[in-house]
């Protein structure tokens, strides 16, 4: 698991403010779901000391997390062709054909997309369903965008 280290000051703007609420807005990048794991993992500090999801902000607080980003350790990385249309720092385009399965499960452990997608982009594991951020069905071919990173994913998840 790769460690994470986050610095910020909540925002005067935000006084009154939930402090998982603020959170999601200083660390916009990250999932509010993901910050409230951190939040209750006693990840996050706030001016030095662990305070609850619910507690208000008057805002000027220093906020420190010091977290894990979780990896998706039972999925392998397969080197299975991967039909890439586009490709940037920030996601790629992948042309799914059809037969092939997105996600492993249990009844397709192995040969799916994300399986090629480890194999091409290992990072991939860091994300969230690693970077996969709608789906098509088996039996459909289509295009396929991947988020290479949390920035990525969560904008287009919105």
């Amino acid at each position: 698991m790769a460690k994470t280290i986050l610095h910020g000051t909540i925002p005067e703007s935000s006084a009154g403010l939930r402090l998982d609420q603020a959170l999601a807005q200083l660390f916009d990048t990250y999932s509010r779901s993901r910050l409230t794991r951190w939040l209750k993992a006693g990840q996050v500090r706030v001016d030095g000391g662990i305070r609850r999801g619910r507690d208000k902000v008057h805002g000027g607080e220093r906020v420190v997390i010091e977290a894990e980003l979780e990896e998706q350790t039972d999925w392998q990385a397969e080197a299975l062709p991967l039909d890439i249309v586009y490709k940037d720092a920030e996601i790629l385009v992948i042309d799914k054909p059809a037969g092939q399965v997105v996600h492993p499960a249990a009844g397709n452990p192995a040969g799916t997309l994300v399986n090629a997608l480890l194999h091409h982009d290992p990072d991939l594991a860091r994300l969230p369903r690693a970077g996969i951020v709608h789906r098509l069905d088996k039996d459909t071919s289509g295009l396929l965008v991947v988020a290479r990173t949390l920035t990525a994913q969560k904008s287009l998840v919105e």
